[in-house]
Order: structure tokens, then sequence, then C-alpha cells
């Protein structure tokens, strides 16, 4: 291979930069030129490209958020887009490609694989649902920005002697609110994973005043039905007889946001190199992950195919935790 280009796709997070900048030098390092492509399938579909070179990925490791640019291009949904996308990779002489996001971005690399392409994926979401892989770039930052909010809301909910609702994102994955949950000392998380009734709820609220606490954390991840609000209304309805008053933060999308933390940045570096140094060396259609400390390779039709779950035994011990 001459010639290789890589694309973050999908929802942003920190660590983005860091694997674009190492993709760019081991693939220089071995020989090869490097396009970046400009948001995402969407850059990927309209030519948007520009030529990397070691010194254009320099001072970029401490950046959150991907200087590439990203999108959810919807036109690569189809099979037009997608062939679209490959005219595009053959008139740019393109040899391969690294794509670099959660679960729909590693689809559309499958499906420019099926389509005969060389493409290897790297897996990059906060919410950590991508199997092949223990853990996904931008995880750690996230999780680590989670918990300095939990503490600081923490601080003005004893303050108030107040109850706090905090909400996590994660989609349908409850990793991030069990884990900071776990970290932080909350007292109950809720996941979509495990059915907990409003009741519930109200019961481990009211508890906590009762045994004198000046607070009451609560982590909500955004996929937990009934969902977020309907829980404050619900919980606020009661507030006179769980004694404590009940306010909700939605920590949003402050959580993709921000420097990569250390775990990240070398996360990253050895996930881009990896892709970058498989992908010359000739694979196709895997995903570079990690897994028990180590660089693995998964197929990206393993790795896209149902969203990993969370351990349950994490559950059960921040249950015990809490009480």
């Amino acid at each position: 291979m001459k010639r290789i280009a890589v694309l973050t796709s999908g929802g942003d997070g920190p660590g983005l930069n860091p694997c674009i900048r190492a993709v760019t030098r081991m693939a220089i390092h071995l020989g090869a030129e490097v396009l970046g492509v400009e948001r995402g399938f969407t850059g990927l579909i309209n030519g948007n490209v520009q030529p990397l070179e070691r010194r254009s990925v320099g001072g970029i490791m401490g950046r959150g958020g991907t200087f590439l640019g990203t999108d959810r291009c919807r036109e690569f949904y189809t099979v037009k887009g997608q062939r679209k996308a490959l005219r595009t990779l053959n008139q740019l002489d393109v040899d391969g490609l690294v794509v670099i996001g959660g679960n729909g971005s590693l689809t559309g690399a499958l499906a420019l694989h099926r389509l005969g392409f060389p493409v290897v994926g790297v897996p990059a979401t906060i919410d950590n649902d991508v199997n092949g892989t223990d853990i996904a770039i931008g995880v750690d930052t996230a999780l680590n920005t989670i918990l300095d909010a939990i503490d600081r809301i923490k601080d003005t909910a004893s303050s108030h002697q107040r109850a706090f609702l905090i909400e996590t994102m994660g989609r349908n994955s409850g990793y991030l609110a069990l884990i900071s949950g776990l970290a932080g000392g909350a007292e109950m998380v809720l996941i979509p994973e495990v059915e907990t009734p409003m009741e519930e709820v109200a019961e481990a609220v009211g508890y906590a005043y009762e045994r004198g606490k000046s607070h009451c954390i609560i982590i909500v991840a955004e996929g937990w039905k009934p969902g977020t609000r309907a829980l404050v209304d619900y919980l606020k309805s009661r507030e006179d007889e769980l004694g404590f008053e009940v306010r909700l933060t939605v920590l949003g999308h402050i959580q993709r946001g921000g420097a990569p933390s250390a775990f990240d940045r070398l996360l990253a570096t050895r996930l881009g190199a990896a892709a970058a140094r498989e992908l010359l060396s000739g694979a196709r259609g895997v995903m570079v992950g990690w897994v028990n400390s180590q660089v693995t390779l998964t197929p990206l039709e393993e790795a896209v195919a149902f969203q990993k779950q969370v351990d349950l035994a994490l559950w059960e011990l921040a249950e015990i935790m809490e009480r």
C-alpha cells in the first residue's frame, strides 16, 4: 500500500486526536502517504480530504474532539452512499482506510469491507459498548469528568440537604453510570440493563434521609426506563414524605469534551499505531481492540454483532456499597 486514509465518525470524544496522530505517524514510518478525511463518511462521499504529514498532526495530543471533524452521515446508510464513498477512495488512489468510532462507524467500516475495500477499525466511544475491546478510546476521560461532577454536586447537595439525580450519557448502555456511581460513592445507580421500579428509588431516598445522611446521590443512565424526567416528577411529588428536596443535573455533552487523560492518550496511540501497522501488513475487515492489556484483532462482523453488556457483578457490588 502506498496511500491510506483515516477518518473519525459518529459521536466525538477525548482521544480521537491522539489516535489520528498515531495512525499518521506509524503509516509514514512504514512508508505510506496519509490522507485525513474531514467530517467522517460525509467527507468521504464528498471527497473532502487533506494530506497529513508528521508535523501536521503535531501538538494535538492534549486536544479534545477531533481536528478532522465528525458527522453522522445518513447517506452512507444506503448502498448508493457507500458506493459513492468507494468511488471517492478509488479516485483518490487510496489503498486502505482506518475508521475510528463506535458501533455505527464500525458498521460503516464493515460495509466498505464487504464491498471489497481494505478497512481496519478502531473503537472510540464513551459508551464502551463495542465488542472485542475491554475499553474504548474516550471512556476513561469521560468517567473522570463524571466523577469530578459527582464530587462537586455532592458538596452542594450536602450543603442544602438535598437529593440529586445525575444523568449520564451512554445511549442504551449503563457502563458510565455504573462505574462512575461505584467510584463516586453514589447512594443508587440506575441502568437500562436492570429494571428498577420508581418506588424502590423513593425508598432509597427516604432511607438515606432517615439514616441522617446530608445528601442522596443517584446516578441515572440516559437509557434507563421510564426515564430521568419521569423519575424527577415522581420524586418531587413525594418530597414531603421523603425528607429531601430533589434536584436534577443532566451532564450532557460535557462528558464528551476536554483533554484526554493519560490513559486515553496512551490507549489511542497504541490502537492507532496498531491499526496502521495491521492495515499496511495486509489485515482486512478487522477491529483493533484492547483485551487483557494487549492489542487484539476482532473481525468487524463480531465487533458490531451486538451491544456489549455491562458486568452485572459490578452492579451487585455497587448495591452492596450503597447500603
